[in-house]
């Protein structure tokens, strides 16, 4: 009798403490599942959404699938889109078995057009202290036709009826920028912070997301994020889980830089203008390699940018404008011709929405250090080139030397061991390693001619032509 009784002992004692082990994974399992421990991936979204970003977002939400993550979130400061389809981003999202969130911060951030859709499609979303969230519309930059405001307005809607957020908070956010108290009191987004303190951090993002319940292309999850640690007044929360940050690699962030409008515009005409002191100081080294390189980046951001080609255009006609009066060596009508020309280009050179005009003051810095450049410098540059500081310009006519290249009738002289760029009459035209006498100086620019066999130039006229022939005799 007392081995049966302690038998049943034994066998009650084992029963009720499997029953204790099972007891918290049914309450965790109360309702929907939990997301599990298995990471946490943060996607940093920063600037234009391009096509680097769009392929960002991407592959990070196919990669965290693949992974099994627990929470994939998005943190977006961006201030619109330009180049790229939309229908793919918010699919990634909406068939994402991983649990997203959309976090607009740190402070200061904003999340326009496309940035709007993405944090609408998430299951939970939510803006830092001092950010906003808005105008969805237009919702690219470079093609605000490509959905009318209506359009937003109704997508906006449903994304959000399909998430627990308000139509009425997808009303507001077409149209204006929302403040985090603005949009959390109008449901455009979720509540995920208490309105003080707010979510100041992403830290403060993911701890306050710990027990939320989403819904998944895989079914409904409950999110578990935080940990408590300490005791007393040090006890706090923090995520329980390892957080795996993903940005652009190098190829993508320079894709991406360039894209900029204004460093797009900036790297253009500073290489042009490199260039064209290249030129001019008749050799190829460092600044014709440095302005090729600049144009050709230049070119790479155009590729994804709405440029209006004709004021390209006058933007190469400028820096040929001032090349001119380059040669000339003096600032005539071509600078200011060229001058009116850089404005208009730089003014006008992209279309679509008047968020991506370059800024005012890079506009400005360019504009007066282009012309400073072409009016002071390049002479000066010039100068320095082709000739030494103790030749003096008026004392070398009738000077003879050499020409370094054909005078036919531009080319490039040494005298006194300086380089000179020279030009010929038409007619008598002068072969590299010939001996030239100089007529005349204009400017930086010497008029030669060879030593015999000269022919008149009527640009020229010599005093003998002048003189009457009382006076030659």
């Amino acid at each position: 009798m007392p081995r049966r009784f302690f038998r049943h002992l034994i066998a009650m004692s084992l029963a009720a403490l499997g029953l204790l082990c099972v007891l918290p994974d049914q309450a965790s399992a109360g309702g929907a599942p939990s997301s599990g421990k298995r990471g946490i991936v943060v996607a940093q979204i920063d600037g234009l959404i391009d096509p680097a970003n769009a392929e960002l977002i991407v592959n990070t939400i196919r990669d965290a699938n693949r992974a099994r993550a627990s929470l994939i979130v998005l943190k977006i400061n961006s201030g619109g889109a330009v180049d790229v389809d939309i229908k793919p981003l918010l699919r990634a999202i909406s068939e994402s078995g991983v649990p997203i969130g959309v976090w607009i911060g740190p402070a200061g951030s904003k999340a326009k057009g496309v940035g709007g859709l993405l944090a609408a499609v998430a299951p939970v979303n939510g803006v830092s202290n001092d950010s906003g969230i808005g105008p969805a519309y237009p919702v690219l930059l470079d093609d605000p036709d490509a959905m009318s405001s209506e359009e937003v307005r109704d997508e906006l809607a449903r994304l959000n009826a399909s998430n627990g957020r308000s139509a009425a908070g997808a009303s507001a956010l077409t149209q204006r920028q929302l403040t985090d108290s603005q949009a959390a009191r109008l449901k455009a987004t979720n509540s995920v912070c208490p309105e003080v303190p707010g979510c100041p951090t992403l830290g403060d993002f993911i701890v306050n997301l710990d027990g939320t319940a989403v819904t998944t292309a895989t079914g409904a999850k409950t999110l578990n994020t935080a940990k408590v640690v300490g005791v007393g007044d040090d006890r706090r929360r923090q995520p329980n889980q390892v957080i795996a940050f993903r940005k652009l690699d190098l190829v993508g962030q320079a894709t991406h830089t360039l894209t900029s409008p204004s460093i797009a515009y900036l790297l253009l005409v500073v290489g042009l203008s490199l260039i064209v002191f290249e030129f001019f100081t008749i050799s190829i080294g460092l600044a014709g390699g440095a302005g090729a390189i600049a144009v050709v980046g230049a070119f790479v951001g155009f590729s994804h940018l709405p440029v209006t080609w004709w004021a390209l255009l006058l933007i190469l006609f400028a820096m040929f404008g001032y090349a001119i009066d380059v040669q000339a060596g003096k600032p005539y009508a071509w600078t200011v011709i060229a001058t009116a020309l850089l404005i208009a280009g730089s003014l006008f050179l992209y279309g679509g929405s008047g968020r991506l005009d370059v800024y005012w003051w890079v506009l400005l810095i360019v504009i007066i250090s282009t012309v400073t450049f072409m009016v002071a410098a390049m002479p000066v540059a010039v100068r320095s080139r082709f000739s030494t500081p103790t030749i003096g310009r008026e004392g070398l006519i009738g000077d003879r030397g050499i020409a370094v290249v054909d005078v036919a009738p531009d080319g490039v002289v040494e005298i006194r061991g300086a380089r000179w760029r020279a030009r010929t009459n038409r007619a008598t035209p002068i072969r590299a390693g010939e001996t030239v006498v100089v007529g005349e100086v204009d400017g930086l620019v010497l008029e030669v001619e060879p030593e015999e066999g000269a022919a008149r130039d009527y640009r020229n006229p010599r005093k003998t032509d002048t003189e009457t022939p009382q006076d030659s005799s």
